[in-house]
């Protein structure tokens, strides 16, 4: 649900979030459940911050119960470089929370609103840097391993850690509810975490696209980027080469036969072209090499 618009940023709620400060009002917190929803707001708003510093177009915000997603528009993925920023900013942003709220601590301000405000920081921060997508710490974890795998094998690891915390949590919060000694919150967090993980997974492909039409862009705006060579057997698929295509890389294949000959070298644009006139299962060999 949109409430809001703030500096050309779009802000929605999330039905998850809307029932958490429901629940909240039933209870009588209702403004433990304002400060709550505050931590996330200024979490969100500091990715988007962020964002723009580098230059990266926002689109909107969704607030989540244990943060929320920063949406970027325009065509192009962000970049693993710029994802690591964009990513820590939200931790980071809460971490200040956390100390500004503990030197008032320390001057005598002290009431029940501001250890829950404490407490919020500190465990929206902590969980946000775990290495599971779709949290900040698992965006970071996928930009490092991007590097060394690509862009789509990083998504479906660091989605999958995703999952497993998330079965993780939902087994914990089962738990505690039958026992007793927690609410229906932590077994909510854990059903969030993990639909959007696996949402993560789902969209992992299209977002290997995204990053492969971007490096025509990146050459054009950097002038030079880095290039990998690859070797490949000439009845090896197009699906298994663009598998090791990597963000901000620039691919050369080298097409060998089965007595290792030399066929000719492929560029990373003529691959991308024979993948969507051929689709992932044609032969690069097949491919007119320079």
């Amino acid at each position: 649900m949109k409430i809001g618009r703030l500096r050309g940023v779009n802000i929605y709620l999330n039905p998850f979030f809307m029932a958490l400060l429901g629940l909240f009002f039933v209870a009588g917190i209702l403004d433990k459940g304002l400060i709550a929803f505050g931590v996330v707001l200024v979490h969100e708003f500091a990715h988007a911050v962020m964002a723009r510093k580098l230059k990266v177009p926002v689109a909107d915000v969704e607030l989540l119960p244990f943060g929320g997603v920063t949406r970027m528009g325009g065509d192009m993925p962000v970049n693993p470089r710029q994802e690591i920023y964009i990513a820590v900013a939200g931790p980071a942003a809460n971490l200040g929370l956390f100390l500004a709220g503990a030197a008032l601590s320390n001057y005598g301000f002290r009431d029940d609103n501001l250890s829950f405000f404490l407490q919020c920081n500190i465990l929206i921060a902590a969980f946000n840097v775990l290495p599971a997508l779709p949290l900040d710490g698992g965006r970071v974890y996928r930009a490092f391993l991007a590097k060394r795998v690509g862009i789509k094998k990083a998504t479906y690891q660091a989605a999958g850690l995703g999952q497993f915390m998330a079965v993780v949590i939902i087994t914990a919060g089962t738990a505690g509810l039958i026992t007793g000694w927690s609410g229906l919150d932590i077994l909510a967090t854990g059903l969030f975490l993990f639909y959007a993980a696996t949402r993560e997974r789902v969209t992992a492909p299209f977002l290997f696209m995204r990053h492969m039409m971007q490096k025509k862009d990146d050459l054009l705006r950097e002038g030079v980027i880095p290039s990998v060579t690859l070797v490949a057997r000439e009845d090896a698929t197009l699906g298994e080469v663009v598998r090791l295509f990597m963000p901000e890389r620039f691919h050369f294949v080298a097409v060998y036969s089965g007595e290792m000959e030399l066929k000719g070298i492929l560029p990373e644009n003529r691959i991308i072209d024979g993948l969507f006139k051929f689709g992932f299962d044609h032969q690069v060999g097949r491919i007119s090499a320079i």
